[in-house]
């Protein structure tokens, strides 16, 4: 029996575990129940999971009290009533709205009536996406589960009246999604951050009482595979995240599938610490990253949220949208593309196709795609229009070499991919294998004339290098 004065005397079983196994000896078997300890060093040697990077494409979905007025962007509360207001939101509430109303009256009016979450489902399933992230607060502070410690404001007390964050992580998980809770760690307007933040940070009044316990109720209720930390206007030491990560990876319901991104302060943490790394909003470096990324982005240009005055311009096309797949994935990242749905709860027809051409495409390009890695060479050398992946086969090396472009003529170049005899040319969807051969320029193959109805798919093509030398 372990005695208190004992040098392997420790606080939780998991550890007294490893101890017990060190002290006997057995220091490589201590591995299997390795304890993070509350510091970057160690928090950032945990490997990100498995599944997180052979998914490569999320939904990012930002809905809250800002797809009320469902103008100009998720920050409008903010820049309506923050120490810098915007003109033209100003002149928008006078104009639309009575005297004396304010934000938080637009909550009343976050109705929800037709949010159907296993319709949503469908659509991201339909998608190729493999995980979803839900803001589950955003910077307003509205809560869209029924927080114990949002009273009056959030999702069961006023407005939809229900639990939008449970209700849509069922509907996900039916459908072999993953599911994860976007937070915001900070609240523009909240007395308590803004007397810590006044206090220089000095005191955690707002962490003890409104942050943490926010997410350890997240976690605990709704076991969320990725957890995406935004809002670190303070040091990572007053947010205490390197605890609440040690929590998150030693302790917790979902510590081993669980998947963090870099928003843990605003001193430095982004883009260095953390899980993955997102370093800013639209993040596509275009070059290869030495460390696992995702490229947070927007089906409308303009705005996270959905916009009452968008234009059928402002939404990205099929065009790029594969691009920035290729772009994204070939580099070594993820790629969560963004859709803001209505106040009412429903998906505009847009987005929605978008999303659904997106899994046309995936589904016929997927394998180029999931589970891939990155390759030697990302873009061609010679060819912009061309982005590459790989996957290691049981013998030998598949390359994918995405063409964003339709060839111009009958004959392709790729200066980058080596051939061996072995070496067998496709395109995903067709089954009839090009012809090629090895030149000085490069790999150069023959594209046949492929009947309209016969091209696999609409806007970009992958041919598929197998055997290939380097």
């Amino acid at each position: 029996m372990l005695q208190p004065n004992s040098a392997c005397s420790l606080f939780s079983l998991a550890t007294i575990l490893s101890v017990l196994w060190t002290c006997n000896g057995y220091s490589n078997v201590a591995n299997h129940v390795k304890r993070y300890e509350p510091d970057w060093k160690s928090i950032d040697a945990r490997p990100i999971p498995e599944w997180y990077d052979e998914a490569k494409i999320g939904i990012f979905i930002h809905w809250g009290v800002f797809s009320v007025p469902s103008y100009v962007g998720a920050w409008f509360w903010y820049w309506w009533q923050g120490p810098q207001p915007r003109q033209e939101i100003v002149d928008f509430m006078k104009k639309n709205y009575p005297p004396g109303f304010t934000y938080a009256d637009f909550a009343a009016q976050f109705t929800a009536e037709f949010y159907n979450p296993d319709h949503w489902a469908d659509i991201f399933k339909a998608s190729g996406a493999r995980y979803i992230v839900l803001t589950t607060k955003h910077h307003e502070g509205f809560c869209n589960w029924p927080s114990n410690y949002s009273w009056n404001w959030n999702a069961m007390d006023v407005g939809p009246k229900r639990d939008l964050v449970g209700d849509l992580a069922t509907a996900v998980r039916k459908k072999g999604l993953r599911f994860g809770a976007y937070h915001s760690l900070f609240e523009w307007f909240h007395p308590l951050y803004l007397q810590d933040k006044s206090n220089d940070f000095k005191t955690q009044d707002f962490v003890r009482t409104k942050t943490l316990p926010e997410l350890y109720e997240l976690v605990n209720t709704y076991k969320p595979d990725v957890i995406w930390s935004d809002g670190a206007n303070g040091p990572d030491s007053y947010w205490n995240a390197t605890q609440f990560l040690a929590w998150l990876y030693n302790d917790s319901p979902v510590k081993d599938e669980v998947v963090t991104n870099d928003r843990w302060g605003n001193n430095g943490i982004l883009c260095k610490h953390g899980g993955y790394f997102t370093c800013d909003d639209h993040y596509n470096p275009k070059t290869l990253q030495k460390h696992k990324f995702e490229d947070p982005t927007t089906m409308d240009k303009k705005a996270w949220e959905f916009r009452r005055d968008i234009k059928i311009s402002d939404v990205h096309t099929m065009e790029e949208v594969t691009t920035l797949i290729a772009q994204v994935v070939s580099c070594g990242g993820n790629l969560l593309i963004n859709v803001g749905p209505t106040k009412e709860g429903t998906i505009v027809p847009i987005f929605e196709e978008r999303l659904r051409q997106m899994g046309q495409w995936l589904g016929v390009n997927g394998e180029g795609i999931y589970a891939t890695k990155p390759w030697s060479h990302q873009n061609d050398s010679v060819n912009p229009d061309v982005w590459y992946t790989s996957k290691k086969m049981e013998k030998g090396k598949n390359v994918y070499a995405i063409l964003l472009k339709w060839p111009s003529s009958s004959t392709l170049i790729l200066a980058d991919p080596i051939p061996t005899e072995a070496t067998v040319v496709t395109m995903l969807g067709y089954s009839v294998p090009f012809q090629w051969t090895q030149t000085s320029a490069g790999l150069e193959i023959t594209i046949p004339p492929i009947p309209f109805n016969k091209v696999p798919c609409k806007w970009a093509w992958t041919l598929k290098l197998t055997y290939i030398y380097n």
